[in-house]
């Protein structure tokens, strides 16, 4: 599908790691490995906010028949080494360890946040605010915090993020005032409950969201369902933003006639239109070791958004390796949008995505798309 605006907003050769939270503790040479899957919000002076994951990685992680990874302790960045005849580098992203019969995996980088500030159609960068970053503060977070979500709900800002160590893997909530300044709040979901969206909007006077726990294991819809067991988009409840009750109806689930949508997850958190709330969601087709993302919508029920109202198989949003020509030698995978926001720009809406987990994408959508 053609967009009317769609380009490239930031990418790896726009942050200066002279100011991460990392520089000056690891002693050796970092780069950027991704900019991408910003969270995305507009701020009270009219402009928008895109919260980026930065991931920052070591210039050769394998050094004397180790591979390395970065870790936070009590306010420090270290290199852990692991033998490399015990891990399997296949994915560029991971590395997996023998776990003693599960999987045990630790990343290449170590993600943080960086607010950075655009104009209001999102198309020009106003500031990056290297000041405002979102580093780990507690163990929990240890291997880096990644992919935020904005929504602002009652004039307040809340991110939610997936903070991840050995402890668990875990969805921790920020809030903010004014969208710049983060506040941290709680762990407000346990392990691998990922793609946390909080509607941007109370619900008979409760918090929604959607969420998307993983398992290694799913039980069989019957034969002939409509339905493919995997992953799926769940709902839940909360009376204050950091206590979670499900939802006891299922979401968005994967279709079984199809197998672009073969794993799923949220994407842009929900906003509420005249139809319902529109959901901005990812579908990904098995292929290699990454798979094929893109993005697809649905329009929710607004007082009971189990309910999907109006939705469409084609997708919104795919890969677009045009964008991406002048960073190609930068690429490490391929075929992966990953739409992580949305705000409204009157007639269209300001999209904000992660293309190929390298650099950070503003599509303009007009409102039309969504009532066809």
């Amino acid at each position: 599908m053609k967009h009317q605006v769609d380009r490239l907003i930031l990418v790896p050769d726009d942050i200066d790691l002279s100011r991460s939270p990392l520089a000056g503790h690891l002693g050796v040479e970092t780069y950027v490995l991704g900019a991408f899957n910003p969270g995305l919000t507009r701020l009270a002076n009219g402009n928008l906010l895109i919260m980026v994951r930065v991931a920052e990685t070591l210039r050769q992680p394998i050094v004397d028949g180790n591979v390395h990874a970065i870790r936070w302790e009590a306010g420090r960045y270290l290199r852990d080494a692991w033998p490399l005849a015990l891990a399997d580098t296949a994915d560029p992203r991971k590395f997996m360890l023998d776990g003693g019969g599960w999987k045990v995996m630790a990343l290449t980088s170590l993600s943080w946040l960086l607010p950075v500030e655009l104009s209001p159609d999102g198309l020009e960068r106003v500031a990056i605010h290297y000041d405002r970053a979102v580093a780990p503060a507690y163990d929990f977070q240890c291997y880096g915090l990644e992919d935020a979500r904005i929504s602002r709900v009652d004039g307040k800002y809340l991110m939610t993020t997936c903070s991840v160590s050995p402890e668990r893997h875990s969805t921790t909530l920020y809030s903010s005032e004014n969208g710049l300044d983060w506040q941290f709040e709680d762990i407000v979901l346990d392990h691998q409950n990922k793609d946390m969206l909080i509607f941007e909007g109370l619900i008979d006077k409760q918090f929604w969201a959607q969420t998307r726990p993983l398992g290694d294991l799913y039980f069989t819809y019957p034969p002939g369902s409509e339905w493919r067991s995997g992953p799926s988009i769940n709902l839940a409840v909360s009376p204050d933003a950091h206590f979670w009750k499900p939802y006891r109806k299922p979401g968005i689930r994967p279709a079984a006639g199809t197998v672009a949508t073969a794993r799923m997850g949220g994407g842009a958190p929900p906003i509420l239109t005249d139809e319902g709330w529109l959901t901005l969601w990812h579908g990904v087709e098995p292929n290699g070791i990454v798979g094929i993302y893109r993005t697809y919508w649905s329009i929710l029920d607004r007082t009971d958004p189990s309910i999907v109202v109006r939705t469409q198989q084609q997708p919104l949003l795919e890969a677009n390796a045009d964008l991406t020509q002048p960073i190609d030698h930068q690429m490490y995978i391929r075929d992966v949008v990953f739409t992580t926001g949305i705000a409204d720009a009157k007639d269209y809406y300001v999209v904000a995505s992660g293309e190929a987990d390298l650099a950070c994408r503003i599509t303009h959508i007009h409102k039309d798309v969504f009532r066809t």
